[in-house]
């Protein structure tokens, strides 16, 4: 059993690895000879576009192109989603960077973790005294948005990011701390 807990992550890990790089590579339908070339001429074109982007795309193009995608219902809705989900992980606008402990309920002592992600709710006709909570889900990068009275939240001190993998890894995995702690 010890052989299968140290090999099967090693395994996995090269797999997904191996995996992603393969489909990667072969995302550009060019014919090559070498591994790789795929994802090379990938990167440099994404880095090409995010410069061009930036120094030529302005901003009025930018809403011409955001008004035109509104036109179109159901393309909107998945742009919008993905571009609105990769900005609460990266970017300026991060909204899983306050991590709190909520409480359920008042009769129970359970409490989970979550991330502060609307503290005025004016998108649901602000509750009063109330914040939206994102709740994730164990080994999986699903979730739940809670609406709880701030009563029922603490403000958890600690690095958002280790807290997510914390919660997505249903709590099994090491603070980078805790493993400097356990080989002193």
């Amino acid at each position: 059993m010890n052989g299968l807990l140290l090999a099967l992550p090693i395994y996995l890990t090269i797999y997904v690895f191996y995996t992603i790089f393969t489909k990667l590579d072969t995302l550009i339908p060019i014919e090559h000879q070498y591994p790789g070339l795929g994802i090379l001429i990938l990167i440099v074109s994404l880095v090409i576009l995010g410069y061009l982007g930036a120094k030529i795309i302005n901003d009025q193009i930018r809403t011409r192109f955001l008004k035109f995608l509104d036109r179109i219902p159901f393309i909107k809705t998945i742009y919008k989603s993905i571009t609105d989900m990769l900005g609460a992980f990266v970017g300026n606008k991060k909204r899983f960077n306050k991590p709190v402990l909520v409480k359920i309920n008042k009769e129970s002592d359970i409490e989970v973790i979550g991330f502060i992600t609307d503290e005025d709710l004016q998108e649901v006709g602000n509750p009063e005294g109330k914040i939206g909570v994102y709740l994730p889900m164990s080994y999986s990068f699903a979730g739940h948005l809670i609406i709880v009275p701030r009563a029922n939240v603490k403000i958890l001190k600690g690095n958002s990011l280790d807290l997510m993998k914390y919660v997505v890894s249903g709590g099994v995995v090491e603070f980078e701390g805790e493993k400097d702690e356990a080989s002193n």
